[in-house]
């Protein structure tokens, strides 16, 4: 059974570098598709507070066997938790909708700059944290500037980032700037999302026949040579497992370079300064 390898936060934790996403499930969908993927060999379950399905996503945890210390949890808080006392309730409503003692990794979910509250939510984040309640702390959706504020008003570095990267939205700004913070860049939406534009493109289908994989593990691979981790979301069975078998082949750089031409600029993914819950 295929496993991802992991990378250490900065923080100590290991994440594995591919998880599950979940959005858009709901409860059901998310309990039988969480229990299915950890089957298949994942340890990485990615969700949300708005997404809805924290509920269904505890019961596939649980339904999986697989013992609590074996998985690696993420969750997101929405913007009406920030503030420094208010992120310890955030975290209790996750915990206690996921059945969780503890949370691995807690993400604000965005930065939402007209608020203006993001530094005080990663400063509720630190306290979490120092108190055993995580073992990882992070950010989604942050631009270098978001982060930037964030390091230097509280002197916390998030462990995550977690942020829309494919072949058509590279963001090479925000992976060098969390290259040299030490952030771990997660991808979201990794392959596209779902309209599969980035599956056809005839560079990409190129590469799949080449390689004898299919577009989808081509372009996760990509994300993988590039030094980043990935939770893609899948609930077909067959594409659950071909998504994690990606660890057994690499890319060269000219062809990592030839998926990354693909790159329409930050334009073509969601602008965090405009749009947040």
């Amino acid at each position: 059974m295929t496993s991802a390898p992991t990378v250490t936060l900065r923080n100590g934790a290991e994440m594995p570098r591919l998880g599950l996403g979940t959005w858009p499930m709901d409860d059901d969908a998310a309990e039988v598709t969480v229990a299915a993927a950890i089957g298949s060999g994942y340890r990485l379950v990615d969700t949300a507070e708005n997404y809805g399905n924290e509920r269904g996503v505890g019961r596939g945890l649980k339904a999986s066997g697989v013992p609590r210390e074996d998985l690696f949890v993420t969750t997101k808080f929405n913007k009406r938790w920030h503030g420094v006392d208010l992120v310890a309730e955030a975290f209790e409503r996750s915990a206690d909708r996921l059945g969780l003692d503890y949370i691995d990794l807690l993400l604000v979910h965005w930065p939402n700059p007209q608020q203006n509250q993001f530094v005080d939510a990663v400063r509720g984040l630190a306290r979490l944290l120092e108190d055993g309640r995580l073992r990882a702390i992070g950010t989604s959706n942050f631009k270098p500037a978001h982060l930037e504020r964030v390091i230097d008003e509280t002197g916390v570095v998030p462990d995550v980032n977690q942020i829309q990267l494919s072949p058509t939205v590279t963001r090479e700004s925000h992976r060098a700037f969390h290259g040299k913070h030490g952030i771990v860049t997660q991808s979201w939406s990794p392959i596209g999302g779902e309209s599969n534009d980035v599956l056809r493109e005839p560079v990409v289908r190129e590469l799949a026949e080449r390689h004898g994989r299919t577009p989808a593990q081509v372009v996760l691979r990509w994300h993988m040579d590039l030094g980043l981790t990935a939770v893609p979301k899948s609930s077909d069975p067959t594409r659950l497992k071909q998504n994690l078998d990606i660890f057994d082949f690499a890319l060269s750089a000219d062809e990592v370079a030839a998926i990354s031409a693909l790159d329409r600029g930050d334009a073509a993914g969601a602008d965090s300064d405009a749009f947040g819950h």
